[in-house]
């Protein structure tokens, strides 16, 4: 359990470094910006939405199980324990996004420039939020279309960030199983994503950089959890990829 912490809490370590440099820079959230940069953003934000979000976790689920070579039995297992993981996760967001309530960088904004005061735009329905934002914006050059659309989808509260717990979960999963096998580039690939991830969700106006470092550390959490509950269910991940497949040819010998 201690060398799986150890290593999670290096990978999460990674990936609180931009936001907590952000947060302590006192860097806030204004829109505008360059438009084709703003768009490559958003269409990585979009990798973790619904429903490319199930896509992604799917395609995760399949390239893990493929480089831990788990027998049927174990991989079935392994692929329960890693849905539980990210489940779990947005379940414990829900529940605290519904407790803390903090308005997101976008709402705030349209309090400011729009007049609309947060409480009044968080006691409507979510259909009538969304149809504010969109009258609100109507005819506005500044904040894009596609953004417009966005944070008409988007009109919930803001911490913990949600997008941030699933790709740095996956991206911990991959620090956690994938580093014993030496997947090095799996591993940086992940993290790379799931940085890029929380840096579209500040510059698309949806979350503080708070929101991004308790999501981190929400899902360092859960990941070591998950990790230990795999190897110890599933066998023991530390061993080398031929190592490991000599030992199920043995197991499998009558």
């Amino acid at each position: 359990m201690r060398a799986i912490a150890k290593r999670t809490a290096v990978g999460a370590g990674l990936l609180l470094i931009m936001p907590l440099t952000v947060w302590l820079t006192g860097w806030r959230w204004e829109p505008g910006g360059n438009g084709a940069w703003l768009k490559a953003l958003f269409w990585l934000t979009e990798t973790v939405t619904q429903p490319w979000g199930f896509i992604t976790h799917v395609v995760l689920c399949g390239w893990f199980l493929w480089c831990l070579r788990f027998r049927l039995k174990a991989a079935i297992m392994l692929f329960a324990i890693l849905a539980a993981a990210i489940l779990i996760g947005q379940t414990v967001k829900s529940v605290i996004k519904d407790r803390v309530q903090e308005p997101r960088p976008f709402v705030v904004w349209l309090e400011k420039t729009q007049h609309v005061p947060t409480d009044e735009f968080y006691n409507l329905k979510r259909k009538q939020r969304s149809e504010l934002v969109k009258n609100q914006l109507a005819g506005n050059s500044e904040v894009p279309q596609w953004l417009h659309r966005h944070w008409q989808k988007e009109t919930g509260f803001a911490f913990p960030s949600g997008h941030t717990m699933f790709a740095a979960s996956w991206a911990l999963l991959g620090v956690g199983l994938l580093w014993p096998r030496r997947r090095t580039f799996t591993i940086v690939l992940l993290l790379f994503w799931a940085t890029g991830v929380m840096g579209s969700r500040l510059l698309l106006g949806m979350h503080w950089p708070r929101d991004l470092v308790f999501a981190t550390l929400l899902s360092w959490l859960l990941v070591t959890w998950a990790t230990w509950l795999a190897q110890k269910l599933c066998g023991p991940l530390s061993v080398p990829v031929q190592e490991a497949e000599e030992i199920v040819e043995r197991d499998d010998e009558p």
